[in-house]
C-alpha cells in the first residue's frame, strides 16, 4: 500500500488531479465509488484516500458525509483544488454539433449556465473522466463530456471549450484520509501552526439542545467555520451535524467546548485534526 492514494473516478478525473497535486510521485488508484476508495485504504490496498466534500458552486458532495463516521478513516489534511472544466468531443467535432453533454452531477451543476446557453441536454454520469471515456467509445459526435484537460489527453478527445464553469472561483475542497491518524504527516501539536478539527455529533432530543451544545464554542472563543446537518437513517426526527472548527482538541478552550458539547450530545466523534490549508488564509485576505 506504500505511496498509493485512492480516489473515486477514472484516470483524469478532478480527484486524480488533486492526488497528483498533493502527493506528487504517488501512484493513484481509481475506484468506482467513494465506498470503494474508503475500503481500499481500510483494507490496505492504498495508504491514503483523496475525498471531495464540497464545491464552491454546487455545494456538498452527496453521500460522502454518510461515509465519514463509518468508513474507518481519519482526516489528516485538506486541499482546495481550483476546478477548470472543459467540454470535450470526438476529434473534429464542432461545439454546435453537440446535443448531449455527459458528466458527474457536480460538474454539470458547476456548468449549468454554460450548458443552458449551448442548448444541450445535461446527462448525469458516474464521474467526469468516465464520461470522457464513454464519449470516446461511443463515436457519436452529438455527445460530449465535461472533464479535465488531462482526460482529453488520456482518451484522445478534442477540447471544444475551456473554462466551461459558470464562475472563475470554482473550487473543490478535498480531505486527505488514512487509517492511522498518527502516521506521517505527524499530528499537529496544540498551540502550533493553524489547525482544523473536524467532528460529528448528534444532539439529545430536548428543547434548545443545539443552542446549548454550540454555546460552549462561543463562550470559549472557538471559531466554527462550517456547520452542516443531515438526516440519520432516513428519520426526520434525527439529525447529525458535521463541524469544521479552528483549533486543536488539546487546547484548553477547545477541550472545554468539547466537554460542554458532550454533555448535550448523544454522540461526538472527532474525525481528525490536521494543518489548515494555506488557501484559507489567502481567501480571508481577499
Amino acid at each position: 500500500m506504500s505511496n498509493i492514494v485512492a480516489y473515486q473516478g477514472e484516470p483524469g478525473a478532478n480527484s486524480d488531479l488533486a492526488c497528483r497535486k498533493v502527493l506528487p510521485g504517488w501512484t493513484t488508484l481509481p475506484c468506482a465509488s467513494f465506498e470503494e476508495a474508503f475500503a481500499a485504504v481500510a483494507e490496505g490496498r492504498a495508504q491514503r484516500a483523496m475525498i471531495p466534500v464540497e464545491n464552491s458552486i454546487a455545494g456538498r458532495v452527496a453521500d460522502v458525509h454518510h461515509l465519514l463516521p463509518r468508513g474507518g478513516l481519519h482526516i489528516i489534511g485538506e486541499h482546495f483544488q481550483a476546478v477548470h472544466h472543459c467540454i470535450l468531443g470526438l476529434p473534429g467535432t464542432k461545439l454546435s454539433e453537440l446535443r448531449e453533454v455527459h458528466s458527474h452531477v457536480q460538474a454539470l451543476g458547476q456548468c449549468r449556465e454554460t450548458l443552458r446557453k449551448l442548448g444541450v441536454k445535461p446527462v448525469v454520469h458516474a464521474d467526469t473522466a468516465g464520461a470522457a471515456a464513454d464519449v470516446a467509445k461511443r463515436g457519436d459526435k452529438t455527445i460530449g463530456a465535461i472533464a479535465s484537460e488531462l482526460a482529453a489527453e488520456i482518451y484522445g478527445l478534442d477540447i471544444l471549450q475551456k473554462n466551461a464553469e459558470d464562475v472563475a472561483h470554482n473550487t473543490t475542497r478535498f480531505l486527505v484520509m488514512q487509517v492511522d491518524p498518527a502516521a506521517q504527516p505527524p499530528l499537529p501539536s496544540a498551540g502550533g501552526d493553524a489547525v482544523m478539527t473536524s467532528f460529528l455529533f448528534r444532539v439529545r432530543s430536548i428543547p434548545a439542545a443545539l443552542y446549548k451544545a454550540l454555546g460552549g464554542f462561543a463562550t470559549n472563543g472557538v471559531n466554527l467555520v462550517k456547520l452542516e446537518s443531515y438526516m440519520v437513517d432516513g428519520k426526520f426526527q434525527a439529525a447529525q451535524f458535521y463541524v469544521d472548527a479552528e483549533g486543536h482538541p488539546n487546547e484548553r478552550n477547545f477541550a472545554l467546548a468539547l466537554d460542554e458539547l458532550r454533555f448535550f450530545a448523544e454522540e461526538v466523534k472527532v474525525l481528525g485534526t490536521y494543518p489548515a490549508s494555506p488557501f484559507r488564509r489567502s481567501e480571508s485576505q481577499r
